[in-house]
């Protein structure tokens, strides 16, 4: 089962947006460290609307707690600073998708020691830094989703 992983989200719309995001595709959604708002916050359950009920939520104190909780999960950090794109990589149904903050994204030293997990989302526009991290999940997710065939044995429970 694929993983998403949020490390100190700072901006309550966009993790509102991303649990519905998961909500919608059963993919359950890890808050680590401290987040800038509190989850019971109006503008994330905004976000969310009344999809809360349905989304998988865990809360981990540290990115290592994140990683202990996931013992099977192969750990995939994004971030503008990599040159691999994650069109070029290989998802499998046991990743755990890394996103950091909107504003500094994740930290330096755990890019490094993972450099060879490290991926990126391309952007024509060389003028722009970054895309809006409920963009960036759901770019990524879908993609992992297609390459792991997720939508492929919906239909076939629907059938």
């Amino acid at each position: 089962m694929i993983h998403v992983a949020l490390v100190e989200p700072e901006i309550p719309p966009n993790t509102g947006n991303i649990a519905r995001l998961c909500a919608a595709n059963e993919v359950p959604l890890h808050i680590v460290g401290v987040t800038g708002f509190r989850l019971d916050d109006k503008a994330v359950r905004r976000a969310g609307l009344d999809y809360w009920p349905e989304v998988t939520l865990t809360r981990h104190s540290t990115v290592e707690e994140l990683q202990e909780s996931l013992p099977e999960a192969r750990f995939i950090y994004l971030t503008t600073k990599a040159s691999r794109n994650y069109t070029e990589w290989d998802f499998s149904g046991h990743d755990c998708l890394v996103f950091g903050r909107e504003t500094r994204g994740l930290p330096e030293p755990l890019l490094r020691a993972n450099w060879e997990r490290c991926l990126t989302i391309p952007m024509l526009n060389p003028r722009i830094r970054s895309l809006n991290l409920a963009t960036a999940v759901g770019i990524v997710l879908y993609e992992a989703l297609r390459q792991t065939a997720a939508f492929k044995s919906q239909a076939k429970h629907q059938a």
